[in-house]
């Protein structure tokens, strides 16, 4: 059975509980580890890490990025998570769980920073790269072996082991034989994880698995799955494709596939996005004016991280509600020029918000950019309305530009000293 360490990248025994070069305890073995090629690499609590390396008092602290009038949690480290902090809590939660965490404002030029210079070793091993946002992407590096002179595995092994030790952040991998199950591999180990699913365990290791796996059925497409008896990847087998089409639209279709373990999406670099939003469902119906705002800006936050990753920009940012019975609400405005900034983002749909508030409680709140266009001359107009945008947004892309020539520490904002 193939095998190595994840520590000093060496072919070692698969027997030996420890690598038989370094002694490391962190072996990696699987039958199909040599021949799998698609891979989802995903940052560990990456602002937080961020921040962390950044400040090495902070290296055995809670943090938390979030606060302000904001008042929610954008990330937490796995120190604050193991107290049961997670992203997009309400701050006041948050401190009553962690008391001694330590808040930092989110800093996300600085992050843009250190995600291009992980893209840029990512490009190191292929082309073939699809981001998902600042700290996650599809890989593709089937049949660059004879390239690297080592296979995808180790060549990933390696990718994570250099962001560590060049960026101070780490990531895990998920690796398997498409992105559907590489994305579910990535999660099943963090932090610093490296998890395999084969082709010939696939079915085997679905079987019982909770359909909330699948990446992009959220709490209302959950509800739907169990209002129809289906929890787990099991149920789902026993239904016949042509119902679930009938049930679920054109849902149904992928969720038949994806319980057999089948995804035929390629890794592209280039997949046309059409929009770019992110939403989240409340465990209860609000009207609080401080939680919704809050996860107004960390939506807000993600689309732009998004945005960025991918070097695109939107014309068009759009607001949606949910209600309690279910009637949606959007809202949406064009603005004069395209943009990929959080704060003009959260601006503009706090601006929507003021319009529709009085029709809260709320269960479900979204966020969009759509109407998009290259990155390139976004943001550079400014706003008469707002004559700090422009300035804002120059600060910005220079502060990526220096970083990217001179380093992470070339340049930094004073709140980052505080």
């Amino acid at each position: 059975m193939p095998a190595f360490c994840r520590d000093c990248l060496f072919e070692t025994d698969p027997d030996q509980r420890r690598c038989t070069a370094c002694n490391s305890p962190r072996v990696l073995s699987h039958p199909e580890l040599f021949d799998l090629g698609i891979a989802h690499m995903d940052c560990d609590a990456f602002y937080a890490s961020v921040e962390k390396r950044d400040n090495p008092e902070l290296r055995d602290k809670p943090v938390i990025i979030g606060g302000g009038r904001r008042g929610v949690v954008s990330t937490a480290c796995y120190i604050a998570r193991i107290r049961g902090v997670r992203s997009a809590m309400p701050m006041f939660k948050a401190l009553k769980l962690c008391p001694d965490a330590v808040i930092i404002k989110p800093r996300m030029d600085h992050y843009v920073a250190v995600s291009r210079q992980i893209r840029a070793m990512m490009e190191d091993m292929t082309p073939a790269i699809e981001p998902l946002s600042l700290d996650e992407a599809f890989l593709d590096l089937t049949g660059t072996a004879k390239l690297h002179g080592a296979p995808p595995a180790i060549m990933l092994a390696q990718l994570v082991k250099r962001m560590s030790a060049e960026l101070g952040v780490t990531g895990s991998i998920g690796l398997s034989h498409n992105k559907f199950l590489a994305k579910i591999a990535s999660d099943l180990d963090k932090p610093r994880g490296f998890s395999v699913i084969g082709a010939g365990e696939t079915a085997a290791f679905l079987d019982g698995q909770p359909v909330r796996l699948i990446w992009g059925v959220g709490q209302a497409a959950q509800a739907q799955l169990t209002a129809a008896g289906i929890h787990t990847f099991a149920d789902l087998l026993r239904w016949d494709r042509a119902e679930l089409g009938a049930r679920f639209g054109s849902m149904g279709d992928r969720l038949w596939h994806l319980a057999r373990g089948q995804d035929r999406r390629r890794v592209n670099p280039r997949a046309p996005v059409k929009s770019i939003s992110n939403e989240t469902t409340f465990h209860e119906d609000t009207r609080d004016l401080d939680i919704l705002d809050g996860h107004l800006w960390r939506l807000s936050e993600k689309v732009s991280d998004r945005a960025k990753a991918r070097d695109l920009a939107g014309r068009v940012v759009i607001l949606k509600l949910k209600r309690g019975d279910f009637t949606l609400i959007s809202r949406r405005v064009a603005l004069r020029d395209a943009t990929q900034l959080a704060d003009t983002i959260y601006r503009t749909a706090s601006g929507l918000m003021e319009s529709v508030v009085q029709k809260a409680p709320f269960r479900l709140i979204g966020v969009g950019l759509s109407d998009l266009i290259d990155a390139s001359g976004a943001d550079r107009s400014g706003d008469l309305l707002d004559p700090g945008a422009a300035k804002r947004s120059e600060a910005e892309r220079a502060s990526d530009a220096i970083r990217a020539k001179f380093g992470d520490n070339a340049i930094l904002k004073g709140r980052a000293l505080r």
